[in-house]
């Protein structure tokens, strides 16, 4: 290896060692293992406040319950086959909704995180302007698991002096084996003039966040990305951490994702809503939520009843697609469409469809995700090698034609448009086509994108083992050992193999790769050879292992390809198959 080669990579690798050490220190990692414990914040300011509020004219609980009794805060748990829900009666919210068939440790995965004494999940605020949600209790009736009911009488008070009573329930509706619910939110006022405050009712508020917990300084392809369907089109939007959006178009559901699990609220009237506000505000600890208010239109009728259909649950098309056909889900919804909340490649997602119709079909064949990854990517590979041999050819015949291209190049280089002329008449004589080695690549890239997000976010690879005491998750990154320290600027606490095999692979296939670049670019191909492995062995440390394994079989099966391609190119050049290469003669200068 060349000194100017080494030295390219040396400087790779302190600028990596830089970026990884100011990272460190400007933000430091928590210790291994640890998790932020969820201590409530200090109270926001109100002219700072994320959470909508109260509005300006006081609204007053009714003395005591419905009927005058005390109220005694409590919590009340429903359980189905897919759910455990814990409610307090303190507003008539949620404060736990854990989902039982998907472990996230020694516990199933908490879709309602973050949760404070000032902020829970499915709270209700009057108006939307800013503030607190309510706080009062509420009185409660059960109906075994399949339902709860919370209810309170609240008096308002204008700014004329005026009293108006009217009544606020809110009725969770579940099914046995399903991971949505129903919220029915029912606003009946005793005068029959409704509920209005600065053209709202009032601001329904979803989970702080959703589980389960990340740090996003660690685990980088861990996401939280907001979103909201119109009915034809999918508008994503991220937030910075402490800041709100507002979205103001025009939308059917809205909801909030994470890489496996996803929050996902469906009006049954959504013309009876106005704009929703994205949050990302940071109340516990340093771990921002992920959190959506949604405003009710001003209520002008006695009784009003607003239903909404709210998924928490897995990020899978076999749970989302089932709200698209009425009979295939309890609450007889259809056309919902939940499934376009699913990251895609956009309009290669029909190839990610293929692809992962082929990975379903050889599971049942094969049932192991791991072993799974390695045939598809074998026959794909097959696939693909007609294509492969054609492209190394067009490099090889490329690296031929460099000494003849050098010289024009040396030639002409005072006179672009001469040199441009020479050189198409250089390869029109020498038989080359320039674009020969370029397309059977250009055919290959759409599938490995689309291998690449099929890979990094398919829900069935979360907590399926390949290789146990190896690779028990192919979800995330393998373990051979458990460092007793963190390694200083990396953060790295754990040896990882797939890696370093990953790395090897590459590194070897760059060996046996023809290169069609010569002279001065020749150190830059020496770099790309060496150095861009090392970068990515730092990038993808702690990626998927699923994806690692894809990445890696694709090198090994890439170099051994490469290898008997080498071997047919020798034979054919040995045989004098191989065309000769147009010389170049350097015309004599007239005297």
């Amino acid at each position: 290896m060349e000194k100017n080669t080494l030295i390219a990579i040396g400087l790779s690798a302190a600028v990596l060692i830089g970026f990884y050490f100011v990272q460190s220190t400007l933000y430091p990692p928590p210790p291994p293992g640890s998790v932020p414990a969820k201590t409530a914040a200090a109270p926001v300011p109100a002219d700072q406040a994320l959470v909508p509020a109260a509005p300006a004219a006081a609204i007053l609980p009714a003395a005591g319950g419905d009927s005058g009794e005390a109220l005694i805060e409590g919590t009340h748990t429903i359980t189905t086959d897919k759910v455990r829900a814990v409610f307090t009666n303190r507003g008539g919210d949620i404060i736990s909704y854990e989902l039982l068939g998907h472990r996230d440790g020694d516990h199933g995965v908490q879709m309602t995180d973050n949760v404070t004494q000032t902020n829970r999940a499915f709270a209700v605020a009057f108006g939307g302007s800013g503030g607190g949600v309510i706080q009062e209790l509420f009185r409660t009736e059960r109906d075994g698991n399949s339902s709860i009911t919370f209810s309170r009488r609240f008096v308002l008070q204008t700014a004329g002096g005026t009293e108006k009573e009217f009544t606020l329930t809110k009725r969770y509706s579940f099914a046995p084996d399903d991971y949505m619910f129903k919220l029915d939110i029912v606003v009946t006022s005793a005068d029959g003039t409704g509920l209005a405050f600065d053209n709202a009712a009032y601001t329904l508020c979803s989970s702080p966040q959703i589980g389960p917990y990340y740090d996003p300084k660690k685990d980088r392809y861990e996401r939280r990305l907001f979103m909201a369907w119109n009915g034809a089109k999918k508008k994503t939007d991220t937030v910075k951490q402490g800041q709100i959006k507002d979205f103001s178009n025009p939308w059917n559901w809205t909801g909030v994702e994470g890489k496996y699990f996803t929050a996902l609220v469906v009006p049954a009237a959504p013309q009876d809503m106005l704009n929703i506000t994205y949050s990302s505000a940071v109340e516990v600890d340093n771990y921002a939520n992920s959190q959506i208010f949604i405003r009710r239109a001003a209520i002008q009728s006695p009784t009003a009843t607003d239903t909404y259909y709210v998924y928490l649950g897995p990020l899978a098309e076999s749970d989302l697609k089932v709200y698209n056909t009425e009979g295939g889900n309890p609450w007889r919804v259809s056309a919902l469409r939940l499934n376009e909340s699913m990251t895609s490649t956009g309009v290669l997602s029909f190839l990610e469809a293929a692809l992962k119709w082929c990975m379903e079909l050889l599971y049942r064949v094969f049932p192991n995700w791991g072993i799974t990854i390695v045939i598809l990517t074998v026959i794909l590979k097959i696939a693909l090698f007609p294509l492969t041999r054609k492209s190394s050819q067009a490099t090889s015949r490329m690296q031929e034609l460099q000494p003849q291209m050098q010289e024009i190049q040396e030639k002409y280089k005072g006179s672009p448009e001469k040199l441009n002329v020479e050189i198409a008449k250089f390869y029109k004589e020498a038989g080359y086509n320039p674009m020969s080695g370029c397309l059977p690549l250009l055919v290959q890239f759409p599938i490995i994108i689309a291998m690449f997000n099929l890979f990094n976010n398919y829900f069935e690879f979360r907590g399926a083992s390949f290789i146990p005491g190896w690779i028990p998750d192919l979800s995330v990154g393998d373990s051979v050992l458990a460092f007793p320290f963190t390694i200083p600027f990396l953060g790295w606490d754990r040896l990882r193999l797939l890696p370093i095999i990953y790395v090897i692979s590459q590194l070897l296939f760059g060996k046996v790769t023809p290169s069609a670049g010569g002279g001065t670019n020749a150190g830059q191909m020496k770099m790309m050879m060496y150095g861009m492995p090392i970068f990515f062995f730092f990038i993808f440390y702690n990626a998927p292992s699923g994806l690692l394994i894809y990445w890696t079989t694709s090198n090994v099966l890439q170099l051994f390809q490469q290898m008997l391609i080498n071997k047919m190119m020798g034979k054919k050049k040995g045989a004098g198959g191989t065309k000769k290469a147009a010389v170049f003669v350097p015309r004599k200068k007239k005297r």
